[in-house]
């Protein structure tokens, strides 16, 4: 986002792919996505609600949709919410709608996942690579005992 000052961290899709070339699931917006999604959108309104008075482990992936990082993590994000349900929930926030949510957690790139247990911050880890155990690890850790 340019003059925004939140960085997206980036890596290049194998074989030199673009935006566009990215399945188109990961080239909508939350509202066009099918209802296989797993990982709900709060925005500021619903933040609160959801993840400030939810219970237990809650996961917030801060991100954007023009973010290269996060739509290639999008589905390895999936699969891991489904592997951690119903233990943990996973929640996203689009930066690009939700600006004054991710400045208000301090987001300085995309994607950013906060961790919050009984609506307490306990952990947060910017930029994980896309692999389902780098995933899993850091959304599962922050919550073992």
């Amino acid at each position: 986002m340019p003059g925004s000052g939140t960085k997206h961290f980036s890596i290049e899709p194998r074989g030199g792919s673009t935006a566009n070339e990215l399945p188109k699931a990961h080239r909508q917006s939350p509202r066009d996505v099918a209802s296989g999604d797993s990982i709900q959108t709060v925005t500021s309104s619903t933040f609160r609600p959801l993840v400030l008075e939810g219970e237990g482990p809650i996961v917030v992936e801060f991100m954007s949709y023009g973010c290269a990082h996060c739509r290639v993590m999008e589905p390895v994000l999936q699969e891991v919410a489904q592997m951690v349900e119903p233990k943990e929930k996973i929640f996203r926030v689009n930066i690009a709608l939700e600006q004054e949510l991710a400045d208000s957690y301090q987001i300085q790139g995309t994607p950013t996942f906060v961790m919050f247990l009984n609506g307490t911050e306990v952990g947060r880890v910017e930029g994980p690579p896309p692999e389902v155990s780098s995933i899993f690890a850091a959304v599962t850790a922050p919550f073992e005992s």
